[in-house]
């Protein structure tokens, strides 16, 4: 990890090629999916991570947003409507802004321990809405890849 002060004004040097802040209260949507829209054939679960497009979605954020929407991380994003992305967007924005204050990522409003999430660390367990078994896999290109949890039926594939 590296440190590094630098005044105000320059601030941009170091930030400056992230995407707009799902935390800013001018947090610029239309910009974001811009951005996002530039690559449609990149999957949504990558996408999302990419802090060039949209910054402050991480893995916790990605898979609870994609099942809450019923959305499969491996569709590209190009197969997604605009009024779909702008649910992700608008939904990832609200759970980032409801945890911000809190210890624990809660994304199903129970933050009671094993209760928090949807789909995230719960590998193999039943899924909280039909009961299927939630499955893990590694989505992405080495070394960038990530953990991602989905369930099956929730999140069907194209």
């Amino acid at each position: 990890h590296d440190l590094a002060l630098v005044p105000t004004s320059e601030e941009v040097t170091l930030v400056g090629h992230l995407g707009p802040d799902l935390l800013d209260p001018d947090f610029d949507i239309s910009e974001a999916m811009l951005r996002l829209t530039a690559q449609p054939e990149r999957e949504i679960g990558q996408a999302l991570l990419d802090q060039r497009n949209v910054a402050g979605i991480g893995n916790i954020y990605k898979a609870e947003t994609l099942f809450m929407q019923g959305i499969n991380p491996w569709t590209p994003v190009g197969h997604l409507e605009p009024d779909q992305l702008e649910a992700v967007l608008k939904l990832a924005q609200r759970l980032l802004t409801r945890n911000k204050v809190h210890f624990s990522q809660a994304t199903t409003g129970d933050p009671r321990r094993g209760f928090e999430h949807w789909v995230t660390e719960r590998r193999g367990k039943p899924c909280r809405k039909c009961g299927i078994r939630i499955r893990v896999d590694e989505q992405g290109e080495p070394p960038r890849q990530r953990v991602t949890y989905w369930c099956p039926t929730c999140q069907p594939a194209l």
